[in-house]
């Protein structure tokens, strides 16, 4: 399962000018805050990612600074500063004890809006030492193209060789069996080590159409301040847990006894891929009843994202309330604005997320599910069971038109 994300943030920014001189480029502002809470933000969406780490070199300090030492939700940021630079090769080789076997390499000064953990869940089949994800096409001739034999790189052409085609988006899923092709320093991955596991069959690909910046010559980076907060304003799905994505058994709370609702799995992922916020927002009331307790809530949800990482889906957030005013339980009996048919879960999403809630919805398979959606202002959907992802498919399909 991939527990870490990487990122290059050391380059000089040279075509940026005067702007980089003294600030690392990945710390210029967009919007108010710097451009690297943005790709922070988005990592922190996935909870198996829980180890981020920082590759600085120019301007380290700045980076150590703000950085080092932080959580960003549940994940824990660190910064690895080069003692001189050394490249994007360099920069892992020096990093390399500090690598996980498998890990996301994320470029700094670049913004892709795709699901990142699907790279990361390939075919098992077709196992690579670098998985890249390409942005399917950009017009213009500022990026390098990709040419591809089926799911293989073969080569890189040049920016100016060709208008169109994918790009390299600077997004892979990498296996530190790279760290022994990288036997020189200064060591770029681009220009050096892609072209040699090219030939070996060991660069696979997957393209994506997401929205995509790159902060690195200044009409970009102008345009970056309007486009990027736009489009962190996303439309969420909320679901309901037991009875729409497990099968209810009545006060579920054991690994053992948790059953997928058919179709729930890829119906998450469809979410994710296609942009979706996805909360789960769930009563649970046995925690108040004395059935289980906080605990068991917190491993089920652990698990479940574990489960949901093995084919690329994840939950941003689980929601749940253990309040019931008849409970047995003393801390948890009380009545609460939480709890379902009451919105407060919901809202919490809304507060603590960019959520975009006239394009959201909520699906549960109780009248109360629906009724707390209505009293948050969003669609309430009512699953009956069945096959979850045909359920929801449609509906997502609807909000897109």
């Amino acid at each position: 399962m991939l527990k870490q994300a990487v990122i290059l943030v050391g380059g000089l920014g040279t075509r940026l000018g005067e702007m980089t001189r003294l600030v690392p480029k990945p710390l210029l502002e967009v919007a108010g805050k710097p451009f690297l809470d943005y790709i922070l933000d988005e990592l922190s969406r996935y909870p198996t990612i829980q180890d981020v780490v920082l590759l600085a070199g120019h301007q380290a300090g700045q980076v150590v600074d703000r950085y080092d030492g932080r959580r960003w939700r549940d994940a824990s940021v660190s910064v690895v500063s080069e003692p001189a630079q050394m490249g994007t090769g360099g920069a892992l080789k020096h990093a390399a004890d500090r690598l996980d076997d498998k890990f996301l390499l994320l470029n700094g000064d670049s913004f892709f809006d795709f699901n990142l953990l699907d790279v990361a869940a390939g075919p098992a089949h077709s196992p690579a030492i670098v998985r890249v994800a390409l942005k399917k096409d950009l017009a213009g001739d500022r990026y390098g193209r990709v040419l591809l034999d089926r799911d293989f790189i073969k080569t890189f052409l040049p920016a100016g060789a060709q208008p169109n085609g994918p790009i390299n988006s600077g997004v892979y899923c990498v296996d530190r069996k790279i760290l022994s092709f990288i036997d020189e320093l200064p060591c770029s991955l681009e220009q050096t080590i892609f072209p040699r596991l090219a030939e070996q069959g060991q660069l696979r690909a997957a393209l994506y159409d997401g929205f995509f910046i790159d902060i690195g010559v200044p009409s970009d980076f102008e345009r970056a301040q309007s486009e990027l907060p736009a489009r962190m304003r996303r439309p969420a799905v909320f679901f309901d847990r037991d009875g729409v994505l497990n099968i209810d058994k009545a006060y579920v709370h054991k690994i053992e006894h948790f059953e997928w609702v058919p179709g729930a799995r890829e119906a998450i992922k469809l979410c994710n891929d296609l942009g979706y916020l996805t909360f789960v927002v769930t009563n649970q009331a046995g925690v108040a009843r004395g059935y289980y307790g906080i605990k068991a809530v917190h491993a089920l949800h652990d698990w479940m994202s574990r489960d949901l990482a093995q084919i690329g889906a994840h939950i941003d957030e689980f929601q749940y309330c253990p309040y019931h005013e008849e409970g047995v339980v003393a801390e948890w009996r009380q009545a609460s604005d939480r709890r379902k048919p009451a919105p407060g879960m919901i809202l919490d999403c809304l507060k603590g997320w960019p959520v975009r809630k006239e394009s959201s919805l909520l699906v549960g398979d109780m009248p109360h599910d629906l009724q707390a959606a209505a009293a948050a202002g969003i669609k309430g959907h009512l699953f009956e069971g069945g096959d979850l992802l045909s359920f929801i498919r449609p509906l997502l399909d609807r909000d897109a038109a």
